[in-house]
């Protein structure tokens, strides 16, 4: 959270945020992803890498499923959350 806030005094125009939920408690977790959407309605664009599909998907515009580096699927976030198969994506390229 020190980071977050440290990152948003210098009034970004793009925040980059890795793995901003790993290793909380979902209490944590809830509170930051409110803090994110408060910021993400104020205009700011961010750009997430998360692994957490669940929380990932269902805050964001577009996605992007890298597997060893390359992006193996793109689309609109709404799009992808829909795909059964999503959850299989990695084993299937592996």
């Amino acid at each position: 959270m020190v980071a977050i806030g440290r990152a948003l005094m210098s009034r970004p125009r793009v925040l980059l945020l890795d793995e901003p939920f790993l290793g909380l408690a979902p209490k944590v977790v809830q509170l930051i992803l409110e803090a994110l959407l408060v910021l993400k309605e104020s205009g700011l664009t961010m750009l997430l890498v998360e692994q957490k599909l669940d929380i990932a998907l269902q805050h964001s515009t577009r996605a992007y499923v890298l597997i060893k580096g390359r992006v193996v699927c793109a689309d609109r976030a709404e799009a992808l959350a829909a795909r059964e198969d999503l959850s299989q994506l990695y084993f299937a390229s592996a």
